[in-house]
């Protein structure tokens, strides 16, 4: 009876999830969407990013069907794994869907509503950002704990987060490629060519630009984190029902994850923005505070929650310590990550500084604080995993991980935020809203950009503890001990793992590089070709860089999620399963360095540029600020395409080879 209870309330919390969702999307519905230019561009933003989802997608089935039947042909249960594979990529990319569906309408609800009034602009935008977290972790809660009761078995998880992974994959290097080749595109063209503004109507590239954002930051985004959710609770369930048994092992997690949705509607529902005078600095201050109230909030509660849950139904409180030191090292290496890329702290000001200089120096300088960064998340993750491992062993791990993301529903609408708030500023730079309304937009999307730097630092430390409770995973399927450096098969697999972030981030880079090239040379036509395309008497061909962009990024996607799955199989079916243990180790290591590096010098960039922009050294159109935008062009790919597409890698191979681990051990024995 007890155990049917507390299936009740892990099913209760994933449905309140979802009905809170339903209350966002009416409130934001209300907005007025404003005058019929603002809707003529919401509109083209819209059509342009459900035309590339939907392509996407395509693909994405194929590689789905292809997958199936591997899984039934080769793992157990049969054909269940298939089916809950199947079942993962279904709700990942309904959450996607979700959210980005909502944030193109929102857009421009967030516009007019800052016609009114700055806070209103910011309800709007948060509330968006919050349909696509609760989706996320609604959809993620509902169908672990669906696959978990209807097959009472927890190992039919892995196939779940298995699918989750794979939609996350195509849809951030996609994603990422598609926003980064239209907003390179139409940053050099635009700012440093022809000397105009961010989101001048006049450019060709900028609608394909604010689509962007919403296939990369949302879906990407929410695709990323949905995956990251759903693994660190798989992997909780199934070293929890090692060490704890079957019922708390599935039970403490779940209850876990319910609870962190329940307290992150709390949290939420703090954010009540308090109307401020129209001045710049004022508003960013009274957007920080009021979300940074929700996140304290919510922390609290969900630690005061989860003390009770393990006590009353673990009672070693070992693992409660676990689990928040998780949390505290999310929090920490967020502080990390915005003193990182932060226009108000030292290392973007020094960027903007040696742009002074010239483009070579802005890149040299954003390297070396890319690459002093990763020391402060290294440091932290170590020591979170340190700690959980000493208190609660390989499940302590997976908590550590579950804890980074237990609030994740409002770290999620804060960082989605970010991209809604931009496409707001760029109707209303394109719409004519005047210079008021302009200036309360650009004030939201400053804060956007905290808040997505942000959520790029927290979903790279989530994925290095979620990726280690995988390893851990791993190692408990398979029965192997560990990775012994004496064994040659471990050392060719750490060679192996350490080499694959960096063929990766090649192949999704090149693809930015190549779609930035197609994109600037139609831009730099239309300004040729078109009459009176400058001087505002024509109107660009904004669908011609739209599906520029989305031919790029399906093409490049390929090549590196395939290699993202087929490397694991062909190391663990040749050298054998503890090869495999060495490839882990090693795309780990690389993968997690990688991605902390360039997400932060990517966002050191992009706010030294936004520094000089707000009336610093010289301003908009000085030297400084061409070699700010040139610096933050670079950067473009690392933050926004190669960087978040590590963290899915580095989680991917983990579940790829726990999935098929089982049948390495056995070609091994045979």
């Amino acid at each position: 009876m007890q155990s049917i209870i507390l299936r009740g309330v892990v099913i209760a919390c994933g449905l309140a999830g979802l009905l809170f969702v339903w209350y966002l999307i009416r409130r934001i519905m209300r907005e007025d969407a404003g005058s019929p230019e603002m809707t003529e561009i919401a509109n083209a933003i819209r059509s342009g990013a459900n035309a590339f989802l939907t392509r996407e997608y395509r693909v994405l089935s194929l590689f789905t069907l292809a997958m199936f039947v591997a899984l039934v042909l080769f793992v157990e249960p049969r054909p269940i794994a298939g089916i809950v594979y199947v079942v993962g990529t279904l709700t990942s990319a309904l959450a996607g869907y979700v959210g980005m569906a909502v944030a193109t309408r929102a857009n421009v609800r967030t516009a007019g509503a800052a016609r009114r009034d700055w806070a209103a602009g910011l309800t709007v935008a948060f509330s968006a950002g919050a349909v696509m977290g609760f989706s996320v972790v609604s959809l993620g809660l509902l169908g672990l704990a669906l696959v978990t009761f209807i097959f009472n078995d927890p190992y039919v998880t892995l196939s779940f987060a298995f699918g989750a992974s794979a939609v996350a994959l195509f849809l951030r290097v996609g994603g990422g490629i598609f926003t980064k080749s239209a907003d390179v595109g139409a940053d050099l063209v635009g700012k440093v060519e022809q000397n105009i503004p961010e989101d001048d109507p006049r450019n060709a590239a900028v609608i394909a630009d604010n689509v962007g954002d919403n296939v990369g930051d949302i879906a990407g985004m929410g695709s990323d984190l949905y995956e990251s959710y759903v693994s660190a609770v798989a992997a909780a369930m199934v070293l929890g029902t090692a060490t704890l048994g079957p019922e708390q092992g599935v039970k403490v997690p779940l209850l876990l994850a319910g609870i962190g949705l329940i307290v992150s509607i709390v949290g939420v529902l703090i954010v009540r923005p308090k109307t401020v005078e129209d001045q710049f600095e004022k508003q960013i201050t009274g957007a920080q505070r009021a979300m940074n109230s929700g996140v304290y909030v919510s922390n609290a509660l969900m630690i005061a929650a989860s003390f009770v849950v393990i006590r009353l139904y673990v009672g070693d409180m070992s693992i409660f310590w676990a689990l928040i030191a998780g949390l505290v090292a999310g929090f920490l290496i967020s502080v990390a990550t915005e003193y990182y890329t932060s226009a108000d702290h030292r290392p973007a000001q020094m960027i903007a500084r040696a742009s002074q200089s010239g483009p070579a120096i802005t890149i040299i300088e954003g390297m070396s604080t890319g690459m002093m960064s990763t020391v402060l998340p290294i440091m932290l993750v170590m020591l979170a995993t340190v700690i959980a491992y000493a208190l609660g062993g390989l499940f302590g791990i997976a908590l550590a991980a579950m804890g980074m993301l237990i609030n994740l529903g409002m770290l999620l609408s804060m960082d989605c935020y970010g991209p809604i708030a931009d496409n707001a500023a760029g109707i209303a730079e394109m719409a004519g809203l005047g210079a008021e309304v302009r200036s309360r937009c650009e004030a939201l999307d400053a804060v956007g950009n905290t808040t997505a730097a942000l959520g790029k630092g927290f979903s790279v430390a989530s994925a290095g503890l979620a990726a280690l409770a995988w390893i851990a995973t791993y190692f408990e399927v398979t029965g192997i001990p560990g990775a012994d450096l004496r064994n040659v098969a471990v050392i060719a697999g750490v060679l192996t793992g350490g080499m694959l972030p960096f063929v990766f981030s090649s192949l999704a880079i090149r693809g930015v590089s190549r779609g930035s090239f197609d994109v600037v040379n139609e831009v730099r036509r239309q300004f040729a070709e078109i009459d009176g395309l400058l001087d505002g008497r024509a109107k660009p061909d904004y669908v011609a860089c739209v599906d520029i962009a989305t031919s790029r990024a399906l093409r490049s996607m390929i090549l590196p999620g395939v290699i993202v799955i087929v490397v694991p199989l062909l190391l663990g079916f040749s050298l054998g399963p503890k090869a495999v243990t060495g490839l882990l180790v090693g795309s780990l290591l690389t993968g997690f360095l990688l991605a902390v590096m360039m997400a932060n010098s990517g966002g050191a960039w992009d706010n030294a540029k936004k520094y000089i922009e707000a009336g610093k050294l010289g301003g908009k159109g000085s030297d400084a600020h061409k070699a700010a935008v040139i610096g933050d062009t670079v950067g473009d790919p690392f933050k926004d395409t190669a960087g978040p597409s590590l963290n899915i890698l580095i989680k991917l191979v983990g579940k790829i080879a726990v999935i098929f681990g089982p049948v390495f051990v056995a070609l091994i024995v045979i």
